[in-house]
């Protein structure tokens, strides 16, 4: 019997259409190119006999594990996801995909897009709708107070600007 595991927080189904082509690109590219690649490898290591202590043999088997698991993963989530590709009709509101320009109380300017938790990346400044600051900008619109509770405290942010721009430049 396996370890039991509680049953996982499902992240919101919404994807940019970017970040929908990169999920399907990675998919196409393990399937077509990695997979095939990597069968090769493992299949001319077992010709070599002993595959006890062949690591080309082992590791190739880890990979394609790996591989197969990702592909099952991805191969899931896109068929669950819903891509927004239309821009929202009252722009002057924070949506799934607004480019939303913050100040903190000590003037400091931080821009975040509020994307899907499949595609958020900090260091793109893509932020997870999921997440706690997303979730207090959502509707929000310019001059609104957002108050990000942290366990050091309270954080107190402005919105200064919305902006949606066409979801290929994202």
């Amino acid at each position: 019997m396996g370890r039991w595991r509680p049953p996982s927080v499902k992240g919101s189904a919404y994807i940019t259409a970017a970040g929908a082509k990169r999920l399907k690109d990675e998919l196409t590219h393990l399937w077509k190119v990695e997979r095939p690649q990597v069968t090769q490898t493992v299949h001319e290591a077992a010709k070599n006999g002993d595959r006890s202590e062949n690591g080309d043999y082992i590791y190739g088997k880890r990979r394609l594990r790996e591989i197969d698991s990702r592909v099952r993963f991805l191969s899931k989530r896109l068929e669950v996801l819903t891509v927004v590709d239309r821009l929202p009709e009252d722009q002057s509101r924070v949506f799934f995909g607004a480019w939303v320009t913050l100040e903190n109380e000590d003037g400091n300017e931080h821009i975040w897009q509020i994307v899907g938790p499949d595609e958020f990346d900090v260091s793109q400044r893509k932020l997870s709708m999921d997440s706690p600051l997303a979730k207090a900008m959502l509707r929000k619109q310019v001059d609104d107070e957002i108050v990000l509770r942290k366990p050091e405290g309270e954080e107190i942010y402005y919105i200064t600007a919305i902006e949606y721009r066409d979801y290929g430049e994202s």
